[in-house]
């Protein structure tokens, strides 16, 4: 199983930049940031000096958008990156929850998603693109071997669909062993339906990762609290998902949707931090399900599990009090159990 890191784009760029090479010392094998561009600062300028201090850490985004960026510019910038600095670049992308509400635009369609996947994904790997209206474009300076994959985040019955059809790998953020097993069988025979062969789709999940000394109730519910932010930034997708679906519906799980009866509204200034105010109505049932927090052995325990349903990486979302210890643990501990 591969490793990932996913950071905030936060200010000082240093301490970022800090965190991928400590990542990378103690063997993750990815690097991820958010890109929200009011939100965040730029992630792709940090990339460049996450690549230039590290030496195999492969970088992205979970997720860029289609919205924001336009597709020859997002696939003329990795590409430079994958030139600068080998092929070391992966491109996440979804509808753009926090980049596009905050900017006063609603989530980009599947449709769209799925036109820019195929563009930046050719443009980025030396191919042709169609832009639209018949103006077909390459980049004449990319050099032979380029690659670049598309990675798409979906928790909705048409998202997991189209990811199984068209993109190269699969994000799921949340780390419940049922949810798991769910999305990632629909996003499996999606593929096979497709003609395409299921073990070309990587799968990703992404959840926040909190090591404790003990299982102590008191560790456990500093834990909790450290890491139940997540449950709040899930839930705005869920959202999406019950306001198209309804509340209980046969296309989208129960276990993902009811738990966010009793939210009320999103301030996104607090978005994916310790100690968000409007993250107060996720249970303590649901960090436990969609994170991993406790001592090692747990965090093992429901890795293991996760590779069992499939999954190639776990990218650990470490945006808490304890960032550092967390890479550590992992890079001494876990990491090496898990992978023996």
């Amino acid at each position: 199983m591969d490793f990932g890191l996913v950071l905030q784009a936060d200010p000082p760029a240093s301490r970022v930049i800090s965190l991928m090479k400590r990542a990378e010392r103690n063997g993750f094998s990815y690097g991820w940031t958010f890109d929200s561009a009011v939100l965040w600062q730029e992630p792709f300028v940090i990339y460049s000096q996450i690549l230039a201090n590290t030496t195999t850490l492969k970088v992205g985004p979970m997720v860029t958008n289609p919205g924001t960026r336009t597709w020859e510019v997002t696939a003329s910038t990795f590409a430079t990156l994958n030139d600068m600095f080998g092929n070391r670049t992966v491109c996440g992308i979804g509808r753009g929850d926090s980049a596009m509400r905050v900017a006063g635009r609603k989530p980009n369609t599947l449709a769209r998603i799925s036109e820019a996947m195929k563009v930046i994904r050719d443009l980025g790997s030396g191919r042709e693109a169609d832009l639209g209206g018949g103006t077909v474009v390459r980049f004449p300076w990319i050099k032979p071997g380029a690659e670049l994959p598309v990675w798409m985040a979906a928790y909705g019955p048409k998202a997991l669909k189209m990811t199984g059809e068209e993109a190269d790998g699969f994000i799921l953020q949340l780390a419940d062993l049922y949810l798991t097993e769910y999305m990632v069988k629909a996003v499996k025979d999606a593929a096979v339906a497709a003609g395409r062969d299921p073990a070309e789709v990587t799968v990703c999940v992404a959840a926040p990762a909190y090591v404790t000394e003990d299982d102590s109730p008191e560790a456990l519910a500093h834990a909790r609290e450290q890491c139940r932010w997540f449950g709040g930034m899930v839930g705005n997708h869920v959202a999406d998902l019950v306001s198209k679906y309804g509340e209980h519906s046969a296309a989208v799980p129960d276990e993902l949707t009811d738990y966010i009866k009793a939210r009320e509204g999103y301030d996104y200034s607090h978005h994916g931090r310790a100690g968000n105010p409007d993250t107060q109505f996720v249970p303590d049932e649901i960090v436990d399900r969609f994170c991993l927090i406790g001592p090692v052995e747990k965090h093992i325990e429901k890795l293991e599990a996760l590779r069992a349903l499939g999954v190639d990486q776990f990218a650990v979302y470490d945006m808490h009090d304890a960032q550092e210890a967390v890479i550590e643990a992992y890079g001494s501990r876990v990491i090496p159990a898990v992978n023996g």
